[in-house]
């Protein structure tokens, strides 16, 4: 389906994951949006983490998604526990199949 909404150019792939070797903290990558200057370092330092959420956004809502993610990024760095269907809840409408 060349164009349609379930094409991968209308879809950001990203990663919730947890840093393990340097800060602990929970980071965010959006790989779709990686640069060639950043690509290995950043896929490299996700893979090293622990995986906690992942899933595409739509293009269109990007920028509220993405403030949306930070949010939860914020929370769980902040020590509260959410799980991965609260995650869901909180990002229905940014969320591509």
């Amino acid at each position: 389906m060349a164009g349609g909404i379930n094409s991968f150019k209308d879809k950001i792939m990203f990663e919730i994951y947890k840093e393990n070797i340097y800060s602990g903290e929970y980071r965010v990558v959006y790989f779709s949006e990686l640069d060639d200057h950043n690509k290995d370092k950043e896929i490299d330092r996700a893979m090293k983490g622990d995986h906690y959420f992942d899933g595409f956004i739509f293009t269109l809502k990007k920028e509220r998604a993405m403030k949306q993610i930070q949010g939860i990024l914020d929370r769980l760095n902040g020590g509260e526990s959410l799980n991965s269907e609260h995650l869901e809840r909180q990002l229905k409408e940014f969320l591509a199949n």
